[in-house]
């Protein structure tokens, strides 16, 4: 498939076939890719967490949600037969920057306006998600409720220095209602995107 084609395909896919399991080899393809991200300093501080078995992923839903609380969202998720930990790992960049050639030896994290751990982390989720369309896989990105971290951690032997930036399930697209949000429709190309100062709209017929 043509990267144009897989990014305007993508979607967040809330639900799937529960019949149809994911060969291990197509994961193992979408890691593959996951780990071709850039990140800062090349120091590709990720770690990703599988959960393939029916086990996991059921350890994975007691250690995040609350079985008392169901839905209709959690209902769909449920029934992905793949499930991908994206974790960062913050200590690994300030290591990574304290090297002669970056020099940052006092190790602050004050010296980060912006935590790249986790930027590049989301970059390999999205590589991810896009290589899911491409091999006729659907998926889709969540987060983990900021309570039930620790918890999650634990329940997957998970070093307490990482963090958990979200979650990719995977698997064959069922049925599913298409999110209420999308409603609000995409923001146009001249209300984000300014030429050469903020306010000064991009003109849409600049292409090519």
């Amino acid at each position: 498939m043509d990267l144009l084609d897989a990014v305007r395909a993508r979607r967040m896919v809330r639900a799937y076939d529960r019949s149809r399991p994911v060969p291990a080899g197509a994961v193992t393809a979408l890691l593959d890719l996951a780990v071709r991200a850039p990140s800062a300093g090349f120091t590709q501080g990720w770690d990703f967490v599988v959960l393939m078995d029916d086990e996991d992923r059921q350890r994975f839903w007691r250690a995040t949600t609350d079985p008392a609380d169901p839905d209709s969202w959690l209902d769909g998720m449920r029934s992905a037969p793949v499930l991908v930990l994206c974790l960062s790992d913050p200590e690994r960049y300030l290591d990574r920057y304290a090297e002669p050639d970056k020099g940052w030896t006092d190790r602050d994290p004050a010296r980060w306006p912006v935590p790249y751990w986790d930027v590049d982390t989301g970059m390999a989720a999205m590589i991810m998600l896009l290589g899911a369309v491409d091999a006729g896989l659907a998926g889709c990105f969540f987060g983990v409720p900021s309570h039930r971290h620790a918890e999650t951690l634990v329940a997957f032997g998970i070093p307490d220095d990482r963090r958990i930036v979200g979650v990719v399930s995977l698997g064959y697209a069922a049925p599913d209602r298409r999110s209420p949000s999308l409603r609000r429709g995409r923001r146009p190309l001249r209300e984000v995107a300014h030429a050469g100062r903020y306010g000064v709209p991009w003109p849409a017929e600049r292409r090519g």
